[in-house]
């Protein structure tokens, strides 16, 4: 023990400064009061704890490396691979150097929303083809249409990031404006999106790698959840480390989309158009439905997957360095631009020289334009394709960002458990990681394999691992499969009396309720815990269980 000695005025040797001293926050510095020299001289003796695995001073202790290390074999084994894959431990004061800035916020933010314009017009022109070849005249109006709702949505987000600089985005709008019920609502609907973004990302990715690679198709689920994993690792390692890790394919996407479009203006311009590329699987010419509004409205519908991942960088504002607001706003303008310059020049391109949409998506418009511009087989044509399915892979980045932070803000409002809000050795949120991975890992391979058969099989062992006897599983199964035999004859009764919009609507229906569910389960969990709490005092701003246990400590020391 070290030991500091300083004068202290005879009045606060008195019980009024006992008193003060009892009020101040516990702190690991012991102060030990002796008489001084002289008749009512007294000193206080402060004794600073040292070898103990603590450093720091003022009252201000920090855990050193050695506190965390494990002992043992398997411990110190297990320190030195966690070390190897995520990196050594960060200090809380490193918080601020692991932000990262609009160079690397752009690819970790962003990649979501820039991949959608590789897939965008597609999926307009998919269902502007349902009426004919001569209906996709109008794409490019569609395009139009897409981006100045994009243009909205990016001011409209830009007023919230000022408004909103902690993060949160939708749920802190809609809670502050509209109520609990409202942010609840919107936050649930954003944490199953991400989710999903992670899953259908993923799975987009692995499908567009198969292509390439006809030997990967079987083993798509085992590449998946490989791809996934990647991305855990990444994210683990912190939020700088993940930008500089995920930046480069982002922006070769970007380079080779630019190239592509600058060599196709320029074929044109100079009087040598591309021919255009017939898909393998052409969609009838007179099409196969009438050219109505409302199937435009569905085309414009479709094209709107452009607007996807705008929400994640006001989600992210607290992941950018200072000024965190002026370069969350710069992200998101670059964002949108290279957005809506890409997917307006592909749309473009595309109807300009003729392209039309494949019936059966064996190949997709992308990889027809670039046929038709480079030419098949060629090295550029490879890159384009390759930057394009590394890029929609890298989409599912987006959830890792945005999904842990948000599960942070709704955890610090105690809508969700505390461990959301808790912070890894690389100041990321991991346990947040961890679950959206896990869920996203469950989607996939439930979904890639044989679907709802594949739970259905071991339902017995998922709900004895649940905890249920032997027996009550068995029933339990019983009448999971009977339910399941019912609604299929309910769906197909459906359908043939009412058709397919009649069963969207159930399903739509059925989204309603799954997010109303999610509420009143966050609503349920935030009066438990409010009524958990409220017989303690908190001395720390944070867990009730936590300031309980401190001030229980403290009353027996």
């Amino acid at each position: 023990m070290t030991d500091d000695e300083k004068d202290l005025p005879q009045s606060d040797a008195s019980g009024s400064g006992k008193e003060k001293e009892n009020d101040q926050s516990p702190s690991l510095d012991k102060r030990v009061t002796q008489p001084g020299r002289h008749v009512g001289d007294r000193y206080v003796r402060i004794v600073r704890p040292t070898g103990s695995g603590l450093r720091g001073h003022g009252g201000r202790w920090v855990a050193t490396e050695e506190t965390m290390e494990r002992t043992g074999r398997v411990g110190r084994a297990w320190d030195s691979a966690l070390r190897f894959l995520i990196g050594k431990r960060l200090e809380t004061e490193a918080e601020g150097e692991e932000r990262v800035g609009v160079a690397t916020g752009l690819p970790i933010l962003a990649s979501d929303n820039i991949s959608s314009s590789a897939y965008a017009t597609e999926e307009a022109m998919r269902v502007l083809a349902l009426a004919g070849t001569a209906a996709l005249a109008l794409t490019m109006p569609i395009a139009i249409a897409v981006v100045f709702v994009l243009a909205i949505v990016i001011l409209s987000e830009s007023r919230v990031i000022r408004a909103y600089p902690n993060g949160g985005g939708s749920y802190l709008v809609a809670r502050e404006n509209h109520g609990v019920i409202a942010g609840l609502v919107a936050a649930s609907a954003l944490l199953i999106d991400y989710v999903l973004t992670v899953a259908v990302s993923t799975a987009a990715g692995v499908a567009a790698i198969s292509s390439f690679v006809p030997e990967l198709h079987d083993y798509r689920v085992v590449a998946g959840l490989a791809l996934i994993a990647l991305l855990v690792i990444g994210n683990l390692r912190g939020v700088r480390e993940a930008g500089v890790l995920f930046a480069a394919p982002t922006y070769a996407y970007m380079i080779a989309m630019y190239g592509l479009v600058a060599f196709g203006l320029f074929r044109i311009v100079t009087g040598d158009p591309p021919a255009p590329v017939t898909p393998p699987n052409p969609f009838p010419p007179d099409g196969t439905a009438p050219l109505t509004l409302l199937l435009v409205l569905r085309a414009f519908a479709s094209g709107s997957v452009g607007l996807t991942g705008s929400e994640a960088v006001a989600n992210g504002v607290p992941s950018f360095r200072r000024p965190e607001t002026t370069n969350a706003i710069k992200t998101l303008v670059l964002m949108g631009t290279i957005f809506a310059t890409i997917f307006l020049a592909i749309t473009w391109l595309s109807t300009t020289i003729g392209i039309q949409p494949d019936l059966k998506e064996q190949e997709t418009v992308n990889s027809m334009m670039t046929r038709a511009i480079v030419g098949a087989g060629t090295p550029f044509y490879y890159i384009v394709q390759v930057t394009t399915a590394i890029i929609l892979l890298l989409a599912a980045n987006t959830g890792f960002t945005g999904f842990p932070r948000l599960a942070s803000v709704l955890a610090n409002d105690r809508f969700m458990p505390r461990h959301f809000a808790d912070v890894g050795s690389r100041l990321a949120f991991n346990f947040g990681i961890i679950v959206l991975a896990l869920l996203a890992c469950v989607i996939l391979g439930c979904n890639q394999a044989t679907g709802i058969n594949s739970i259905l099989s071991y339902l017995v062992i998922i709900l004895k691992q649940a905890g249920m006897t032997a027996s009550h599983a068995t029933q339990g199964d019983f009448v999971v499969k009977s339910l399941n035999c019912l609604m299929t004859i309910v769906a197909v009764a459906l359908i043939d009396r009412r058709g397919r919009k009649f069963l969207l609507v159930v399903g739509t229906s059925g989204i309603i309720g799954k997010h109303t569910i999610g509420c009143i389960i966050s609503i349920a969990g935030h009066a438990f815990r409010i009524a958990v709490c409220g017989t303690a005092t908190p001395i720390y701003r944070s867990h009730c269980a936590t300031t309980a246990f401190w001030k229980s400590d403290l009353a027996d020391q």
